[in-house]
């Protein structure tokens, strides 16, 4: 009868707890990336003070540098977005109304999204803006 060695030397690594660590990595850094997409990217204007307007409930009016208008994150025409805006101004009278226009952004475009809100009668509409760095 043979007893074997307590000194045995490994040749191999067991891998397959850091595998576990790497996959667990993976799976965290999946959820916070997909987490933290909120919107559509705009080049916001400068203002000296910046006021908060998040609310649990607001709608974000989001227009891009070619004139792209978005709620929330869907791509909208002038009037889906009237549409839209009046049948959650429907449910919620008190509706929170914001606007992110690019910098570039020809005014017009602006004034027609603001026209829709004026008329359906959303009195809380804020504009977004970045804080001017002096």
């Amino acid at each position: 009868m043979q007893v074997q060695a307590e000194n045995k030397v490994y040749d191999d690594i067991n891998i397959t707890p850091m595998l576990d660590v790497a996959y667990t990595l993976l799976i965290i850094f999946i959820i916070m990336t997909t987490a933290t997409v909120q919107g559509v990217t705009v080049n916001l204007p400068k203002a000296s003070a910046t006021v908060s307007l998040a609310k649990p409930k607001t709608k974000a009016v989001s227009i891009n540098g070619d004139g792209t208008i978005y709620l929330d994150t869907y791509v909208v025409s002038l009037q889906e977005l009237e549409t839209r805006l009046a049948q959650y101004k429907a449910a919620d009278p008190e509706l929170p109304v914001v606007i992110k226009a690019d910098s570039t952004l020809q005014y017009q475009r602006v004034v027609e999204v603001v026209d829709i809100v004026s008329r359906l009668e959303i009195r809380q509409l804020g504009l977004v803006t970045q804080k001017l760095v002096k």
